[in-house]
């Protein structure tokens, strides 16, 4: 029986956002091809029909979070021009820390393990996290701060990562909940939700 393309496409896009979860979930060497297929809802050889390896299957999961991460932040500057920086601190911190692991955010969850990958998803992570930090820094100015709307998008992206980072791995809810208001107060305190070119 042949599949039409977009019966092929619609399994393709299933794979991917199985695999995402459980490379989340999971971690790359704890996430085997059987687990990715069990999720995905496909057979072994439906699998490498998508994707040549783990590696690849990945790669590609990781460049689809990011992509998720960008789309969903330009989606609040549309929505919420005035607020959308308050709102996604808010929403990442919150929501994003406490939700199921397999549907947090790729960048803290999966960056790890790109750490330790090959060197094309290390490039395909550098270039989505260049146009992450241009989505963000599109919405900032330079006005009242030291650093360049890129820089400050960097950090932010680096305090948000790194505090959902601590704030899951610790087992005091409260400790949990103190990072996660101590990284929101910084951000903000940085100026950042303040300088929106929107909001000027």
């Amino acid at each position: 029986m042949r599949y039409s393309a977009e019966h092929k496409e619609q399994t393709r896009t299933r794979v991917i956002l199985a695999a995402g979860q459980v490379f989340r979930k999971e971690g790359y060497g704890g996430a085997g091809i059987d687990a990715l297929t069990k999720a995905a809802g496909v057979t072994n050889g439906a699998f490498y029909g998508h994707f040549k390896s783990k590696r690849e299957a990945f790669r590609t999961a990781v460049v689809a979070g990011m992509e998720e991460l960008r789309q969903g932040i330009a989606a609040l500057k549309t929505e919420q021009p005035r607020d959308w920086l308050k709102s996604f601190v808010s929403y990442y911190l919150g929501y994003k820390r406490t939700c199921d692991l397999g549907e947090s955010c790729a960048l803290p969850a999966l960056s790890a393990d790109v750490m330790r990958a090959d060197d094309e998803t290390r490039r395909c992570y550098t270039e989505e996290l260049e146009r992450l930090t241009a989505e963000i820094a599109s919405g900032l100015t330079n006005e009242g701060s030291q650093h360049s709307p890129e820089d400050r998008a960097l950090l932010l992206l680096a305090l948000l990562a790194g505090g959902a980072t601590l704030a899951r791995a610790v087992s005091d809810e409260a400790l949990s909940e103190r990072i996660a208001h101590l990284v929101t107060e910084q951000a903000m305190h940085n100026g950042l939700s303040q300088e929106t070119q929107s909001g000027t």
